[in-house]
């Protein structure tokens, strides 16, 4: 995964066009290789500049990263958000499937990423979001993050409560981990966030 030709300051990076490297925790430079992540709230950022100080990387929102085409592996990580991976859209247009050649998508949500039906569910959602063409070089892993209800804005709010009021009437036998962990959190702030998991990570993709 390689970092768009950039301006590096106060350990940020800001990419433009691709086929410039970035420099990594030990002044090596790192030119194939770039993390990107979409986060709303904080948590999936902590976790992003987290792995990317493990592994002498930057990580760059999203909405900052420039041409994509010259990555050969593209680190994605984002945070769930009504069903969708949030910047994973507009992310994959960036990237030239005939360059990259690993696409490794993290998620952040909710609910216990070890619930098997919870991570199905999970990968067919972020599998429309992802073309054809990337679709065979890309992997998933799956993190827990955390919400504060107080910090929400008005329409995350609002969509949440009718979320709530709909997952609440369901059967306790039919609650997935994802309804379950709405539910248990409603109103609430938590923190499910484990940075242990990123050890494991940033070995798995160095």
């Amino acid at each position: 995964m390689k970092i768009s030709a950039g301006k590096i300051s106060a350990g940020k990076a800001v990419t433009s066009d691709a086929g410039s490297g970035i420099m990594g925790a030990g002044g090596e430079m790192r030119m194939d290789t770039i993390i990107i992540y979409g986060s709303c709230y904080g948590t999936t950022k902590i976790y992003a500049e987290a792995l990317a100080e493990r592994m002498g990387l930057h990580a760059v929102p999203y909405d900052r990263a420039g041409n994509l085409g010259g990555y050969q592996k593209i680190i994605y990580l984002g945070g769930l958000y009504a069903g969708s991976v949030k910047g994973l859209a507009k992310t994959v247009r960036k990237i030239d499937p005939t360059a990259c050649r690993r696409f490794t998508v993290i998620t952040v949500g909710l609910a216990d990423p070890e619930d098997e039906k919870y991570v199905r569910n999970i990968r067919t959602s972020a599998g429309r979001q992802i073309p054809e063409t990337l679709r065979e070089k890309s992997e998933f892993y799956h993190l827990r993050g955390g919400i504060d209800y107080a910090r929400l804005n008005f329409m995350h709010r609002t969509l949440m409560k009718l979320l709530y009021d709909q997952v609440k009437k369901k059967p306790l036998e039919d609650q997935g981990a994802e309804t379950r962990a709405i539910i248990e959190t409603y109103g609430k702030k938590v923190d499910f966030m484990d940075m242990g998991r990123l050890d494991d990570l940033a070995r798995r993709l160095g």
